[in-house]
């Protein structure tokens, strides 16, 4: 067997990747041409890496540290990104229906039309979004864009302008959580990713507690002021509060790796791009250039069984979470006050909070999806059991708990999806978006899954998020299923579709 031949330890200069950095120690080995291409020389030249690269562990948590407080902002930017998007529901609370004369299955058309807008605009946001590669300028605009529109919308007079102003908040907003996922697939291994999208999605169930305590406070607070309504309040000051945050973000929010950033030194810039070419197979860079941009990126994404499975699984999630949207009208069923009403929103979220960061963290420890997808929804479907069951207060108060957690489920399946769609980095960015886009066909139809004559059990309600649950858990199965297979055919054959041996979709 050829011998490998160490260079010498000091750095050198030099460029990759488009990047000026000083080599660093780990890259000055050289393997003798005679092993080159073998799979056995791979795995010396990665052992040589690290045993030549002591410092690596110190660069990589700095690195990590870095991007972690950047990415911060994302859980800001969601938080309020969802108070935009459900204030009508606590709007509703305080005469939003009445001032605008709504009738029938108005209300709930103003909900499912936001979802239009934002199926339309989520692939061709994403596949721009890879082209220009800077999220820091593109997603704070869209942001300022539709906190702006938020404002608008405690402006209108009617249906009509109700109706519009949703379809084009719902148009921008689209931009954000696809978004946000591409970018944190760029930055993260699948290991660190979990409890990142974790972080990230519990910015729902944040926004769903202290969204309920600031629509209470200034519900009660702003009403006749100027001589406007507090629900129109409610849209002007989360409206603000928004285009405030995004302003900020600009400044803040990284680009993609292979962008020049004054925030990271040369070497922890070069390190992020290697840490995903190690966890991939092969660098997002090489990616671009074979894949040849979003068009490929489309192509490809619409031809894999894969991302229709998943999206018609995530579906039927979101038939299953649209309790969210009437989660005041659901808590407003225990008799209390409006303001008593959205006070019982927080306990619930916040529970469910702490379980979603917790689940999606182990998740990550483990490598295991399906388990941690599963046992959030079995829960959730008992607490629709017991809602059915029952007009009881606690016992329904504690149904509130058990459903508000299913939404555990959806933070690790998206997870999920970004772990089991590697690459190309073009087709990553469209099936993140296409499949977000897609199960977002489940928040239209949930919406009418709730009219106010199933109220005030809503029995019809919950008994089909069990049967969408119910679906769910079954698709998801075949997909494990199917992924295991693929790991089992890639273990036979030490390599399958370009990636290294060391790749493994997680279950």
């Amino acid at each position: 067997m050829s011998s490998l031949i160490l260079g010498p330890s000091h750095m050198s200069s030099r460029t990759s990747r488009g990047i000026a950095y000083e080599r660093l120690p780990c890259e000055d080995v050289q393997v003798d041409t005679a092993f080159e291409g073998s799979l056995d020389s791979d795995i010396i030249l990665q052992n040589t890496i690290y045993d030549e690269f002591p410092d690596r562990e110190q660069v990589e948590q700095s690195l990590l540290r870095k991007v972690d407080l950047r990415m911060s902002i994302l859980v800001l930017i969601y938080i309020l990104n969802y108070i935009d998007r459900n204030n009508a529901a606590a709007a509703r609370l305080r005469g939003f229906e009445d001032d605008l004369h709504l009738e029938g299955q108005q209300f709930n058309t103003i909900l499912s039309i936001l979802y239009v807008g934002y199926t339309l605009m989520q692939v061709p946001s994403n596949m721009y979004l890879n082209k220009i590669g800077r999220p820091s300028i593109y997603l704070p605009t869209c942001m300022t864009i539709w906190g702006l529109i938020s404002v608008l919308t405690g402006t209108t007079k009617g249906f009509f302008g109700a109706v519009c102003t949703r379809f084009f908040l719902g148009f921008v907003e689209a931009a954000f959580f696809p978004g946000a996922l591409f970018l944190l697939s760029k930055w993260y291994k699948r290991r660190e990713l979990g409890q990142r999208t974790a972080i990230l999605s519990c910015g729902i169930m944040i926004s769903n507690a202290f969204g309920s305590l600031l629509a209470s406070a200034i519900l009660d607070g702003m009403d006749g002021v100027m001589g406007q309504a507090a629900w129109r309040w409610l849209f002007y000051i989360e409206g603000s509060m928004t285009v405030l945050v995004a302003i900020c973000a600009i400044f803040i929010l990284p680009d993609f790796p292979g962008t020049s950033c004054s925030w990271l030194t040369a070497e922890e810039q070069a390190l992020a791009q290697l840490r995903m070419e190690e966890d991939f197979g092969v660098g997002d860079e090489e990616e671009t250039q074979c894949s040849k941009g979003g068009e490929s990126g489309l192509k490809q994404a619409l031809s894999d069984w894969k991302v229709w499975w998943l999206a018609l699984s995530m579906t039927s999630l979101n038939v299953l979470l649209s309790f969210n949207a009437f989660f005041p009208t659901l808590s407003a069923t225990l008799g209390y006050s409006p303001t008593v009403s959205l006070l019982l929103c927080s306990p619930p979220w916040l529970f469910a909070t702490c379980v979603a960061f917790f689940m999606s963290r182990h998740s990550d420890q483990t490598g295991e999806r399906f388990g941690h997808i599963t046992l959030p929804l079995l829960v959730g479907i008992a607490g629709f059991l017991m809602a059915m069951a029952t007009m009881n207060i606690a016992v329904r108060y504690l149904s509130l708990f058990l459903m508000a957690q299913s939404y555990t489920a959806f933070v690790v399946y998206f997870a999920w999806v970004s772990n089991s769609i590697p690459r190309p980095t073009s087709k990553r960015a469209v099936a993140l978006a296409f499949i977000n886009a897609f199960s977002s066909l489940g928040n239209i139809a949930g919406s009418y899954v709730w009219p106010k004559s199933w109220g005030p059990s809503y029995s019809n309600s919950y008994a089909i998020c069990i049967g969408s649950g119910a679906l769910c858990i079954i698709m998801s199965w075949i997909f494990r299923q199917h992924l295991m297979r693929l790991n089992q055919e890639s273990e036979a054959k030490k390599i399958e579709g370009g990636l290294s041996k060391d790749f493994t979709y997680l279950l």
